[in-house]
């Protein structure tokens, strides 16, 4: 499963970044293909992109940029998304997760934090809300892609830089803005390689959105309780230490699957919502969230 989900993240960030003229030229893709919304945290600026990323869009919608009509539609693809798959897309289709993924795999001293951190789980709400959600309805004073603008580190990484290379002239006319962002991304790739996927679960937006959807995604996972035997291998192979066999639908699952290793096969994926029907079967489902 792990091999399948890393050929399906990396066919995913090199197809949705397959401009590859742009790369060469400093340009971005202008096409009819930017009107419909990557799934995935991917910047709508970086060369390579030939789809939108769906916060920029959310953003500009709020700010009032564009027709009611594409307001709608944005909401409707992040709702369609939430429903149907819920974090799978942080799992197996955001690029700047699999950068992450890969600097964690690097053999260094990894740092146990969870518990410690657990709180700052909420700050990607906090960010939602301000950034994404409040700032950029107050897009005349500048503000209509506020997370852009002055928090977004994906910007810098997949966007920013890579022009830059090609036109360095450009290195000229970079603001305050950018250093920030640039040392964010900087400290966000180091933590990286000590703790697994660190933007994802403190900081990205999008995350926070679809998390919203885990507990009830048609994409989903269930604990047969009658086989379950407690033995806590699901929470020992999951990187973010969540208690599976308790909660399977956790807001911070991303839908790795790594944990789908239950000797018991208690622990299984369900592709729509199962109703409890343990009155008439005598079956147990666990199925909450936190």
């Amino acid at each position: 499963m792990r091999k399948i989900r890393r050929v399906v993240q990396l066919l995913s960030a090199i197809g949705i970044n397959s401009y590859y003229i742009g790369f060469f030229k400093g340009s971005i893709y202008l096409g009819n293909l930017k009107k419909i919304c990557c799934p995935g945290l991917n910047c709508s600026s970086c060369p390579g992109a030939l789809l939108s990323c769906p916060l920029a869009l959310l953003q500009t919608s709020i700010a009032g940029i564009g027709t009611a009509h594409y307001s709608f539609f944005i909401l409707g693809f992040l709702l369609l998304v939430g429903v149907t798959l819920g974090r799978f897309i942080c799992g197996w289709f955001c690029p700047f997760g699999l950068i992450q993924e890969l600097l964690f795999k690097i053999p260094l001293p990894k740092i146990s934090w969870e518990e410690r951190l657990k709180r700052l789980e909420s700050l990607k709400y906090v960010v939602l809300v301000i950034f994404v959600l409040i700032l950029p309805g107050f897009g005349t004073y500048g503000m209509s892609t506020a997370f852009c603008k002055y928090l977004c580190p994906v910007e810098v990484l997949e966007a920013h830089i890579p022009i830059m290379m090609v036109r360095p002239s450009l290195m000229s006319t970079v603001g305050p803005w950018f250093q920030w962002k640039l040392l964010l991304l900087i400290i966000l790739l180091i933590l990286a390689l000590f703790m697994f996927k660190p933007f994802c679960r403190y900081l990205c937006p999008l995350g926070a959105i679809y998390s919203c959807f885990n507990s009830f995604s048609l994409y989903r996972l269930e604990v047969d309780a009658d086989k379950c035997i407690d033995c806590k291998q699901c929470q020992a192979a999951c990187k973010f230490k969540i208690p599976v066999y308790q909660i399977p639908n956790h807001r911070e699952c991303m839908r790795c699957n790594d944990c789908l290793l239950c000797p018991s096969q208690a622990l299984q994926v369900k592709t729509c919502r199962k109703r409890n029907i343990s009155a008439e079967h005598g079956v147990n489902f666990k199925d909450s969230d936190s």
